[in-house]
């Protein structure tokens, strides 16, 4: 029910005001947001890798439906991935991108146009680009959209969103020689014509999904901060004769980072999601309505001030 509301209060402008308005929720933001600006970006990406652990990084913002701000979206990624290359760091770091922030709610030409200028930095400067998947009404364009990109830019990656209907025979199309899939349990606020509701239901469904991947040919990026589905992973991998190379985990920035470590130690590639930037909002609430632990820390924070 909590993470409902919280999901329902992600599009509020109201609720935005109130939340951006207290003191405090700066301090909190920056646990799950590495900063405003394309510096402070490179500054985690540096201690992230130099701590042995991979990044994909997200220029925070969305529904855009003003094309000067998705011209901008596109130049802040064609200027972080230049400041990305002379770092060497190569497939390492990456860029998430959420097509809705580039112009998919104008025009979806446009946002494929927009995309692929970011896929071509991206392999300028040595790396790829994995497209975020959204609520339930964008999934038929951006798998579209992939589609174009991957004629040009064959390794680009996309997210499939576990608790969807659909996810299972669309993750049997992707799970294809060199496919990146990025398997997450999904965080949006859908409604039941379309998606599980109830945790457990979209537990074993995040757990069909995986069997699809790893069972497949493609590379499958295991999105959880879960210790039994990571066990479930590992599991997985090895009925299919995968190594540790044939696939990766991802976490979210701040969330788990112990975990993210001895992943990493162990010998598992571990890609942490940096977000960046100023438009924090819709992804912080998600963040809240994923894990009551992050909502209980938000209060503990108010209380303390």
């Amino acid at each position: 029910m909590l993470g409902s509301v919280l999901l329902a209060v992600s599009r509020s402008p109201l609720a935005r005001r109130a939340v951006s308005g207290f003191p405090v929720t700066r301090l909190v933001v920056d646990r799950f947001v590495a900063g405003e600006d394309g510096g402070a970006a490179l500054a985690a990406v540096q201690r992230l890798t130099d701590a042995r652990l991979s990044v994909t990084l997200d220029h925070l913002g969305e529904e855009t439906r003003d094309v000067r701000a998705a011209a901008d979206t596109v130049k802040a990624y064609v200027s972080l991935l230049d400041a990305l290359r002379p770092l060497g760091l190569g497939s390492r770091a990456e860029v998430s991108v959420k097509l809705s922030a580039v112009g998919q709610m104008l025009d979806q030409a446009m946002a494929l146009d927009h995309a692929r200028e970011i896929c071509s930095a991206a392999r300028d400067a040595g790396t790829t680009v994995t497209l975020d998947m959204e609520d339930h009404t964008t999934v038929d364009s951006t798998l579209s959209i992939l589609r174009e990109l991957r004629e040009d830019f064959p390794a680009t990656g996309v997210a499939v969103q576990a608790y969807l209907f659909r996810s299972e025979g669309d993750l049997r199309d992707l799970a294809r020689e060199g496919s990146r899939v990025r398997l997450v349990k999904g965080a949006y606020a859908e409604p039941a014509s379309v998606a599980h509701q109830k945790k457990a239901e979209v537990d074993k469904a995040y757990v069909r999904c995986l069997r699809i991947l790893m069972e497949g040919k493609g590379y499958p990026m295991v999105a959880t901060h879960d210790d039994r589905l990571i066990s479930i992973t590992e599991l997985l991998a090895d009925r299919a004769g995968r190594d540790r190379d044939s696939f990766e985990y991802q976490m979210l920035y701040g969330i788990r980072t112990d975990k993210q470590e001895a992943l990493a130690r162990a010998g598992s590639t571990v890609r942490v999601y940096i977000p960046y930037g100023d438009d924090w909002y819709g992804y912080f609430m998600r963040r809240l309505a994923e894990r009551p632990a992050n909502v209980a820390f938000f209060l503990r924070s108010l209380r303390s001030k």
